[in-house]
């Protein structure tokens, strides 16, 4: 479902408050040729992120799905000198459109692309000690989002913040007994937070140039 109105408010609001720049743009356009799908965050909504990971002071960032790193890059961008990004990109392909695009930002050196199913790369990343996490960013199949939300918990600390995209699926996230496992997915990624005493959550719908959908946004209090 989309929107002149909204494309157009989405249009004003990047133009006025979040332009993008050479190293973003060329994000993008590096993934549309290499015929990456056109499903990454909006720009107003990539500034998003960067201020909710500077507001949280993040130090150490993990993202689950990374497609051609244009959110990655958005993040990234609010570390520290000395903080760094792991991401975890489930087809190679896209794995090295983002480790290109990273290293066109400069950002290479502070980014490490993880490729692989998430739900074998976040047991390593336990076993290495790599969190915890301050920040995490969840933007992958739908289907396992209970999956990683607990992975998130467990490579969490209190006070961190796990933001997951696409959770209002156009609406359909309403529908009694939904056929589509994304929704399925997304619907159990409800009830988990939902009855989870270590987060403290909300959603919110957005509208846009990507539609009609919307972020959960959970803060881990123990």
């Amino acid at each position: 479902m989309t929107n002149p109105q909204w494309n157009a408010v989405d249009a004003y609001f990047t133009e006025t408050i979040a332009p993008a720049d050479e190293a973003l743009t060329a994000a993008l356009d590096a993934s549309a040729a290499a015929g990456l799908p056109e499903i990454a965050v909006a720009p107003n909504q990539g500034k998003l992120l960067h201020l909710l990971a500077l507001t949280q002071g993040a130090r150490n960032i993990l993202e689950i799905g990374t497609l051609g790193g244009y959110s990655t890059i958005w993040l990234a961008r609010a570390l520290p000198a000395d903080g760094r990004l792991i991401t975890l990109e489930y087809d190679p392909a896209h794995a090295d459109v983002a480790r290109a695009n990273l290293a066109h930002a400069g950002l290479d050196k502070v980014v490490e692309v993880r490729t692989g199913p998430a739900l074998d790369s976040l047991p390593r990343l336990e076993a290495e000690g790599a969190g915890p996490f301050d920040l995490v960013f969840i933007d992958a199949d739908k289907v396992n989002n209970p999956r990683y939300v607990e992975w998130a918990l467990k490579l969490s600390r209190p006070g961190t913040l796990i933001i997951v995209d696409n959770v209002v699926r156009g609406g359909r996230i309403t529908t009694p007994a939904p056929d589509d496992p994304a929704i399925t997915g997304t619907r159990a990624l409800f009830e988990l937070v939902a009855a989870e005493p270590r987060l403290d959550a909300t959603a919110i719908q957005t509208v846009g140039s990507k539609g009609y959908d919307g972020l959960l946004l959970a803060r881990v209090v123990r």
